[in-house]
């Protein structure tokens, strides 16, 4: 669950701590490019279009969930999950050194897609992989790390760890950590039985 379902309840909850940095980030932006300062309306307007463009990103990233896990097997797709995740915190944690507000955008859409994904496949993965007397437990730890990223989520938001004006690019692209961890460890996993069998025509390799 470290690279799918516990990047979408971190994504979730990530995003409340920094709003108001980020909306005089917006301001201070728009006054440096335009030389006048945007209305309250035209901030409100940004930033709620920053929240909710995670949406059709994570719409996206669960159209393409099942052709993908097909194509290319459960693991793999899980792994190419993480390209969304590592580019989203690219731009957003760059998005103050480059003075641009849009790349926060880009990021949430390219976040949403990797929570699409993740979030899908973590639960066809998980569930193809248990023996059959864990799998009603192994497909409750889906929502388990829901959970504890929207919890951990929370925790680095706060003001005593990167809830701050200086850090909030930090806290943006702390996504990293568990793309990154998922990328070291997820090629050592197996191959999902029921792909192996029924994609592949592999027997053998499914048992």
């Amino acid at each position: 669950g470290i690279g799918g379902a516990f990047q979408y309840g971190l994504q979730v909850s990530i995003i409340n701590s920094p709003a108001e940095y980020i909306k005089s980030f917006i301001r201070e932006t728009w006054l440096k490019r335009y030389g006048s300062s945007p209305t309250e309306e035209l901030i409100t307007l940004m930033w709620s279009f920053i929240v909710s463009i995670y949406s059709i990103g994570g719409l996206l990233g669960s159209m393409s969930a099942g052709y993908l896990s097909v194509r290319f097997g459960r693991k793999k797709a899980m792994l190419f999950a993480n390209i969304p995740s590592l580019l989203s915190a690219a731009l957003m944690g760059l998005s103050r050194v480059c003075g641009s507000f849009e790349m926060i955008i880009a990021g949430r859409i390219f976040s949403g897609v990797c929570g699409g994904l993740g979030l899908n496949i973590n639960l066809m993965y998980a569930g193809e992989c248990a023996p059959r007397k864990l799998r009603g437990l192994i497909a409750i730890t889906a929502s388990t790390a829901i959970a504890i990223g929207k919890f951990v989520g929370f925790a680095l938001g706060l003001r005593e760890v990167l809830g701050v004006d200086a850090l909030w690019p930090l806290l943006m692209a702390a996504n990293t950590l568990p793309a990154l961890l998922q990328l070291l460890t997820l090629p050592f996993f197996p191959d999902s039985p029921r792909y192996l069998l029924i994609d592949k025509k592999d027997k053998e390799g499914c048992i």
